[in-house]
């Protein structure tokens, strides 16, 4: 609801509400200033309004010409100051901050997206335990649901009186009445719930001039009805996500407010938003940069370069846009649109997330700007090779070790220095000898793979401390080890990176989410060589859903590695077991008496372990899987003697 002529008839409402011609009242009226403006003369003098203050949508950045207006209608109505409420952030205000406007936060702009099943999306989002309460409070209500076209409500006339009196000031009865006779109403309509004759509830809903989705710009219930005391705000709004659902709608907009808030009634898009206000004696702060600059190790081709194509836009939301730029299908439904771009709510919720883990301490002093989301954490390897390192730039691996990190170093014709893991558990990095080398890069994989112990923390201090190169710590396996994480120091040094992946501990493979943390000017280097549409919906949505059933996540840890350590036990005493080493991952490193042949039998029997005797002799590493294929895998083992 951005267009100029549904702005505007916006504006002929508050008019209509405000008994003048131009919609000049004070900030209070509004409603607007509260926990916003702390200056009463501000809150109390006259204020011409623009976009559609009062009524939920956000309202277009003007441009140069459309503040030359506003100054003269201001002039003209002899109101002290002007305000254009709820521009978005991403919006071009450089019209506003040269005429002497001043920005003000004023939360967020809230969106539901319906990319799926209403009850999945939702579980995703709120949790089941929380979806399953909504959903038995919306059976146990005995209310009547129904929607009224605005053009039909002098058939109606209780329903336009019953939404006047629980509304009422702005949405009093002339402000309905200018949008029933305005560009609005072939589009507006109004909700009404009641018990037997008595309206509890009462709302106005508007589809968007693309068809593709609803603005709720008001939802209010009659505070005396015991209905009020049982959550029927959310659970009308969940009863119109299933409708929106199955209408075809692509999204519903609850307007602005608290991120925390709106997200609890399942919300996954939040647009940051300002106030724009001049008034005599403000002045406008200076602006600040909105790109981080990029890091000093960048690759300097890759300094001469932007993020590329649609990702350069990646935080300008696109959901009440129509989208002709991208060349796509629009006749096969959904899946001909590209994949979000915005993961600034899932870096968020990531982060929150998993700082509430043991061992991550630090994790809060992270924002958005720290985290970028690649398909797994072997393409974030890729990725921060091809943006920090230059022709001829050494690279450090610690064999025994993930294998891809020097094959991708190859790839790239970076030379690779081998500085090998010393001590009988193969946990000790030779920190002189890595210095010694000035490699521009070091990659550690901790816990390692495929040994499964973790590193001596003073010597992985002592490397970042110390070196001149980056230091990129792949810790894929953390969530099993007892040990922290070195994801909290991301904030105090700009050359360390932490990888981490949602294939393991959080089962999901599938859906090749893998997390790059580093300092912003890292992340954004990165972020230019990489292919804009990586990361699908779908994938996002299964992230989504994972993060908030982290209680079950943490079950299931607990059940590999109780299960670990009863086979680390029984392997042990195995007669084809010459060794276990200690692990803090979901896997065993074991060395085997006759390693050639007990692959083999292994092999024969639809066992699939992995052979890593080239990297050390004689030994495999056996996944942690459900019980009765470990128990098949210790039969298989017996048969071989």
């Amino acid at each position: 609801m951005r267009r100029p002529t549904d702005i505007d008839a916006l504006r002929q409402a508050l008019c209509a509400a405000l008994g003048s011609r131009e919609p000049v009242c004070s900030l209070s009226q509004l409603r607007l200033g509260e926990g916003v403006f702390t200056d009463d003369d501000i809150l109390r003098r006259p204020t011409l309004v623009a976009g559609a203050a009062g009524y939920g949508p956000t309202s277009p950045a003007p441009t140069a010409q459309d503040v030359d207006a506003l100054v003269r209608r201001a002039e003209e109505s002899e109101a002290a100051q002007i305000l254009v409420p709820g521009v978005r952030r991403t919006d071009d205000a450089g019209a506003l901050r040269a005429a002497g406007f001043v920005p003000v936060a004023a939360g967020a702009e809230c969106v539901v997206r319906l990319n799926g099943d209403v009850d999945e999306l939702l579980r995703g989002r709120i949790g089941a335990e929380r979806l399953d309460d909504v959903r038995r409070r919306s059976r146990a209500l005995s209310l009547t649901w129904e929607r009224i076209p605005l053009g039909g409500l002098d058939e109606k006339p209780w329903a336009r009186d019953a939404f006047v009196n629980i509304h009422g000031d702005l949405f009093d009865a002339a402000a309905l009445r200018a949008l029933e006779q305005g560009q609005l109403a072939d589009r507006a309509e109004l909700l009404v719930r009641r018990r037997g004759e008595s309206v509890v509830q009462a709302g106005l809903l508007v589809g968007s001039h693309s068809g593709r989705g609803l603005y709720c710009l008001a939802l209010a219930t009659d505070r005396d009805d015991p209905a009020a005391r049982h959550g029927l705000h959310v659970v009308s709004l969940y009863q119109l996500y299933v409708d929106a659902h199955r209408d075809g709608l692509d999204w519903v907009h609850l307007g602005q407010g608290e991120a925390d808030r709106q997200r609890a009634l399942g919300a996954d898009l939040f647009v940051p938003l300002d106030h724009w206000l001049r008034a005599p004696g403000l002045t406008a702060p200076e602006q600040a940069s909105t790109a981080p600059e990029v890091s000093r190790f960048t690759n300097p081709p890759v300094t001469t370069v932007a993020v590329p194509g649609p990702a350069r836009f990646r935080h300008r939301p696109r959901f009440d846009l129509i989208d002709l730029s991208s060349n796509t299908n629009p006749f096969l439904g959904p899946g001909g649109r590209y994949p979000e771009l915005d993961t600034t709510d899932l870096a968020r919720t990531y982060l929150t997330t998993v700082a509430q883990l043991p061992g991550h301490d630090g994790l809060d002093a992270l924002t958005d700007e720290h985290l970028l989301f690649s398909s797994g954490a072997v393409d974030a390897v890729m990725l921060l090779l091809t943006a920090l390192t230059s022709p001829g730039d050494r690279v450090c691996v610690t064999p025994p070790t993930f294998e891809l990190y020097a094959h991708f170093a190859r790839v790239l014709s970076l030379p690779v220095v081998d500085v090998p893991l010393g001590g009988q558990d193969m946990n000790r990095l030779d920190v002189r000898r890595m210095l010694a080398a000035d490699p521009r890069v070091t990659v550690l994989c901790d816990p390692n793979n495929p040994v499964g112990t973790r590193l001596d923390p003073e010597q992985v201090h002592e490397l970042i401390a110390h070196t001149e190169g980056l230091v990129v710590i792949d810790e894929a396996y953390v969530e099993f080890s007892d040990k922290p994480s070195y994801a909290g120091l991301v904030a105090e040094h700009d050359n360390l990176i932490v990888l981490r992946t949602l294939s393991k501990a959080w089962g999901l493979a599938g859906a090749r989410c893998g997390i790059a943390l580093a300092q912003p000017g890292i992340i954004e280097a990165m972020r230019r060589v990489q292919v804009p549409f990586g990361f699908t919906d779908a994938s996002q949505r299964a992230v989504r859903e994972r993060l908030v059933d982290v209680r079950r996540v943490r079950d299931s840890i607990g059940d590999i590695l109780a299960e670990r350590d009863r086979m680390a036990a029984l392997l042990a005493e195995h007669p084809t077991v010459d060794r276990v080493f200690p692990t803090q991952a979901n896997f065993l490193l074991v060395r085997l008496h006759k390693h050639e042949q007990v692959m083999d039998r292994l092999r024969a029997a639809g066992i699939m372990v992995a052979d890593v005797g080239r990297l050390i002799p004689d030994t495999c590493r056996i996944s942690i899987g459900e019980r009765r294929a470990n128990e098949t895998l210790l039969d298989a083992l017996t048969a071989t003697l």
